[in-house]
């Protein structure tokens, strides 16, 4: 009959540690922050709660039955596209731009999801565009103020 005993443990052989040699020139690198994950959170789920926000407030426009001014649909529209591009990811700006801007175009303007490419949807459009760089380039900035700003100097 065989025995089943509990195996024996590994021993390494002991071997001296050597202390690394050290640049001499500059500070020692520090090692990189975590991002916060709300942040990183937000910024990957930009997109998706930016269209779930303009069907929104497309829907509440359409919802009041009389129609708003273009201007300020244009506005609220452009508000809420400042707000998601401040949260996502600069390479995802144009997307909810984008996105905004078929919401109050095909939904607001046209009230039949139909997309035009008049003179006036360009402009909406530009101003779209123009509006989430803003978003993003005052979240990069936020960002590097927030990185550096503490650093003292």
């Amino acid at each position: 009959m065989t025995v089943f005993h509990p195996p024996l443990p590994f021993h390494r052989p002991h071997l001296p540690r050597t202390p690394r040699p050290r640049a001499l020139s500059g500070p020692r690198p520090r090692p990189a922050r975590r991002p916060v994950p709300g942040r990183a959170l937000a910024g990957d789920l930009a997109l998706p709660l930016g269209a779930v926000a303009s069907a929104l407030l497309a829907t509440a426009l359409l919802l009041t039955g009389r129609a708003a001014p273009a201007p300020i649909t244009l506005g609220a529209f452009a508000l809420l596209t400042l707000l998601v591009s401040a949260l996502a990811r600069p390479l995802v700006v144009p997307a909810v731009a984008l996105v905004s801007w078929m919401f109050y175009d095909g939904f607001v303007v046209n009230r039949s999801a139909d997309l035009t490419f008049g003179p006036s949807d360009r402009t909406a459009l530009l101003v779209l565009l123009l509006v989430g760089s803003v978003g993003a380039g005052y979240a990069a900035v936020a960002r590097a103020v927030r990185r550096y700003g503490t650093s003292g100097g």
